[in-house]
């Protein structure tokens, strides 16, 4: 799933019409979902939190943009946060399948676009910043709205895109690209807010200002204090104490998980916690995270235990969820606080318990059919080198191997969530060839528009069996590490995934074949294409070969 998050910082908290108008606009936009809407009165600020695919939100924040706009008037303004906009800020955040170049490209494609068709001004910052001058927002927003008049007429500050000139009405809109930031707390078993700043200063990157041997503050020669860093960076943090829970929280924003991840953050709070004689009771993740924080998380415990990370997903998210406290004081769904959930519409094929799978396949719907179940074949050999890995990671008398092992179980399960995947994109790749089929074809440019489909729709349709078929080969060299390292008694478990990856691989054979012959006036690529399939499908025989064999000899002695 390809996911960016855009949070658009609107000059508005504190009338809810506007607010809601100019939030309101996502639900327009086909593919973006509103997360959040969070007014401040005394700062008059919304923070509006949506997300979408990369092809869609730009559109979503252009849409609140232009909204923002239309209803608010930033010559009246007043509000204790730093603004000089309408919209003030507008920043995309990388959140899965996508990278940070790719939002930097979103933030220019949306500053030039609201340049060109809203008229005013528009400054990039951060990684989207075009001089190392413009990176820190702080420095573009300098003398707020109230200086912007005069800040335009210096030719140190034209915009990047729209006019030099001042909208009294809209202000200037700040556009960037920038990392994604968790709000985390830890809890401590103590009510002393003072205890649980100590672990804030101790940990969070600013650290504190140092001291003397008398305690005295030291000084540089301008008078700032000398500041004494702390543990980690990408931390912000404070210590307080919340009445509602009853407990001392070191509260954070991490602006890189990336870099300083959510269970680093946790593990070096509880080393501090404990030299303090306290003790941490569990934490808590204020609004979104990203899958990938909470994979990590998974695996790095279950690690730390000497067992396999090369489980299921919801494995590795339960196993974050417990070890971290996340349920501690507030009950953590899943579904609701990681942002792939919460985009996650139609479940698809993969979903379905395996008596509906079966039942629908058997069906007199066209869909699904052998391209599915080829992916099928191919995730379920997967899970079997999966499986075979996690029985003997954990095993003293294999302890020798259980890090190769491992990386071979998260491989697998890597491979086997991927053809779970392939399973419904085959059917959606068919269904883009039933709709091109059905277009009509009366005028001849009706004819021109459908041939045209009907050849991106058939070139879709070969390409998923294609890759399912050329990614089986990696199923072989799984299944023949896993059985001649792993578990004896598992060894027939290695040659049916083996089993499993030739069927997948001939099966997907048969369908980018029958696919090519829907290819009209391309005769190049499809050449190309079936050369392609057949060198993967010969590998693919080789390996079935070679194994099945030495399979059956290993298993007819007994070994």
């Amino acid at each position: 799933m390809r996911v960016v998050e855009c949070v658009p910082n609107i000059s508005e908290g504190r009338d809810r019409a506007v607010i809601d108008a100019v939030a309101g606009v996502i639900h327009q936009v086909e593919g973006c979902e509103l997360l959040d809407v969070d007014p401040g009165a005394a700062t008059n600020r919304t923070v509006i939190t949506f997300v979408g695919s990369p092809e869609t939100v730009v559109e979503g924040a252009f849409q609140i943009i232009a909204k923002a706009r239309e209803l608010i008037d930033m010559t009246g303004h007043s509000g204790e946060h730093p603004r000089f906009g309408a919209t003030d800020v507008c920043p995309f955040v990388p959140v899965s399948g996508v990278t940070m170049d790719d939002c930097v490209e979103l933030a220019r494609t949306l500053a030039k676009r609201v340049g060109e068709e809203l008229d005013y001004p528009v400054y990039l910052y951060e990684y989207a910043a075009t001089s190392p001058e413009r990176r820190n927002l702080a420095h573009v927003r300098s003398g707020e709205y109230e200086g912007l008049a005069r800040k335009l007429k210096d030719p140190q500050w034209k915009p990047d895109f729209g006019p030099a000139e001042f909208r009294p009405r809209t202000g200037a809109l700040a556009v960037s690209a920038r990392e994604f930031l968790l709000a985390y707390n830890v809890n401590i078993n103590s009510r002393d807010k003072k205890l649980a700043h100590e672990i804030a200063l101790r940990v969070r990157e600013q650290g504190r200002a140092k001291r003397d041997a008398n305690w005295e503050i030291l000084r540089h020669a301008d008078g700032k204090p000398v500041q004494e860093p702390g543990k980690l960076k990408h931390v912000k943090g404070i210590g307080w104490f919340i009445e509602e829970y009853g407990v001392a929280q070191i509260s954070m924003n991490l602006t890189n998980h990336h870099e300083t991840p959510i269970h680093t953050v946790f593990d070096t709070i509880c080393d501090e916690a404990l030299s303090l004689g306290l003790r941490v009771t569990g934490s808590e993740l204020v609004g979104l995270v990203p899958l990938d924080a909470m994979l990590m998380a998974g695996k790095h415990y279950l690690r730390k235990q000497n067992k396999s990370a090369g489980v299921p997903e919801s494995e590795l998210v339960e196993t974050a969820i417990r070890t971290m406290g996340l349920s501690d004081v507030a009950p953590f769904d899943p579904q609701e606080k990681i942002i792939e959930y919460r985009l996650r519409k139609d479940k698809g094929l993969r979903h379905l318990p395996i008596v509906d799978f079966v039942d629908e396949t058997s069906s007199e719907s066209p869909a699904p059919g052998g391209g599915s179940v080829a992916a099928l074949c191919a995730s379920l050999g997967a899970s079997l080198t999966a499986m075979v890995a996690n029985l003997t990671v954990g095993k003293r008398s294999f302890e020798e191997v259980w890090d190769e092992l491992n990386a071979t179980a998260e491989k697998s399960q890597e491979l086997k969530d991927w053809f779970a995947h392939a399973i419904d994109a085959d059917t959606d790749a068919f269904t883009e060839v039933i709709n091109a089929n059905r277009m009509s074809a009366k005028s001849d440019e009706e004819k021109a528009a459908k041939k045209a489909a009907l050849r991106d729709a058939n070139r879709g349709a070969t390409m998923v069996p294609l890759e399912v078929l050329e990614r089986s080969l990696e199923i072989f060299d799984l299944a023949e590490h896993v059985a001649t390292k792993g578990l004896e008694a598992s060894a027939s478990d290695a040659g049916v995934a083996s089993l499993c990856a030739m069927a997948a691989a001939e099966g997907a054979y048969y369908n980018v074949l029958i696919n090519l012959n829907g290819i009209e006036g391309d005769v190049e690529w499809a050449s190309k294409t079936r050369s392609r399939a057949q060198k993967a499908l010969k590998r693919a025989q080789d390996r079935a070969t070679v194994i099945g064999q030495a399979m059956r000899d290993r298993l007819d002695r007994g070994e």
